[in-house]
């Protein structure tokens, strides 16, 4: 079969990365209320992307675009080149969504085995049960499954197709940590096969874990773009921790402080630098101590983009 996968030129002009989807200038709204504004992305065949954002970033309505659950009011949206509504594309995409209606009578087995059919070469049904961790469960009834078994039934329904692109909206809510890591491993599988992930999540160690890049959503716009390593460097710097006798807006107000905020009699500061923010507590503070000084993480970063409203894409 010809690839409908589009070509597009990266940063070195001879090396080629093929696009799996694409949003082009994409605005959507929602009554008066502007869900996506001018968006620009690439999701490239074979990575993982994290789309992240604060709640009602627009992340949701990127994933539902895509999928052709929606319309832009402008802009394109393509996938493989083609319409998402194309059937010959869906037949390429699985889909895990939260607001999934899934029948309770039906047992998991039965499930699989009926969205299966849907595709032209699916999984077979023991390799999505066991990519799921759902083999001893399998003759149970859905509408009996605990919540975390019933969001490992949704990630085998959304790769049982045996899907080239796969949208995956918060997959591990109510997993313990043992089924996270679990699910975690098989979505790297999954990428270690050429399959491409969109993967939208609240758990940043999540995105960390996974992503080869991700992408920071807020009001509608992007923020951020980079690799978890570039994303941390550019916007996060470092955190201090100490106690001090300094006021907390004294502290605030020092030159490279982005953020202070208390925690248990110490106080947490993020700085570009922690070299010249020492030097001036400790020259204001003779009684410092306590002093912690670690490398900001993706949380960090996060909230830095998504509260100062900074741009910041890393190439």
């Amino acid at each position: 079969m010809l690839s409908m996968i589009q070509e597009t030129p990266i940063a070195n002009a001879h090396e080629y990365r093929r696009v799996a989807a694409r949003l082009e200038g994409v605005a959507k709204s929602y009554g008066s209320v502007e869900a996506l504004r001018g968006v620009d992305l690439d999701i490239r065949a074979g990575e993982t992307v994290a789309l992240l954002g604060p709640n009602g970033a627009g992340k949701t309505t990127a994933v539902r675009l895509l999928l052709g659950l929606a319309r832009a009011r402008s802009g394109r949206v393509s996938v493989f080149g083609g319409d998402p509504l194309d059937p010959a594309v869906r037949v390429r995409t699985g889909a895990m969504l939260q607001v999934a209606k899934v029948p309770e009578t039906l047992r998991v087995r039965e499930h699989i085995d009926l969205f299966s059919s849907y595709y032209p070469n699916p999984l077979p049904l023991e390799a999505s049960l066991a990519a799921a961790g759902l083999e001893e469960i399998q003759n149970r009834k859905f509408g009996d499954l605990s919540g975390g078994q019933r969001q490992r039934v949704l990630f085998a329904l959304a790769l049982c197709g045996d899907p080239d692109l796969l949208f995956l909206d918060e997959p591990t809510v109510g997993l313990d940590v043992e089924a996270r890591r679990t699910l975690w491993e098989e979505i790297r599988k999954l990428v270690a096969r050429g399959k491409t992930v969109l993967l939208t999540t609240h758990y940043l160690e999540e995105a960390d874990a996974l992503a080869d890049r991700i992408v920071v959503i807020n009001k509608g716009t992007i923020v951020a773009e980079g690799t978890p390593a570039e994303i941390k460097v550019q916007t996060a710097g470092k955190r201090v921790r100490c106690i001090t006798r300094l006021r907390t807006e004294t502290v605030r107000s020092l030159p490279g402080v982005f953020d202070v905020r208390e925690d248990r009699g110490a106080l947490e500061i993020r700085v570009a630098s922690a070299e010249p923010l020492l030097r001036e507590l400790l020259a204001r503070d003779s009684e410092l101590n306590g002093l912690e000084i670690s490398t900001a993480g993706l949380e960090d970063a996060f909230l830095a983009l998504t509260r100062d409203g900074e741009t910041i894409t890393a190439n």
